[in-house]
């Protein structure tokens, strides 16, 4: 798989996430990690730190935390230029 989301059940930002993973059609790897902090060794092994979402993306060579810069990185990345465009009326 060339993308891993590291999420929390019930956490809103991965949500947002997997929202826009699903609107791009995208294919990646859940992996669920523990409530406490404590315990998130894995996240912390591959981001450095123990905070969710964090999306690994081989493709990239990328890691990122932050539920809007990793939404940024998917749309810039992976968005067919057409998503969100506006026009002045």
């Amino acid at each position: 798989m060339s993308r891993t989301l590291y999420r929390l059940e019930g956490c809103p930002f991965c949500e947002f996430v997997v929202d826009k993973l699903d609107d791009l059609d995208l294919d990646f790897e859940s992996v669920w990690v523990e409530g406490l902090h404590s315990r998130r060794n894995e996240v912390k092994r591959v981001s450095g730190q123990r905070v969710v979402p964090v999306l690994v993306d081989e493709n990239y060579g990328a890691t990122m935390a932050e539920s809007a810069q990793i939404i940024d990185f998917l749309e810039t990345n992976y968005g067919d230029n057409e998503e969100g465009e506006t026009t002045a009326s």
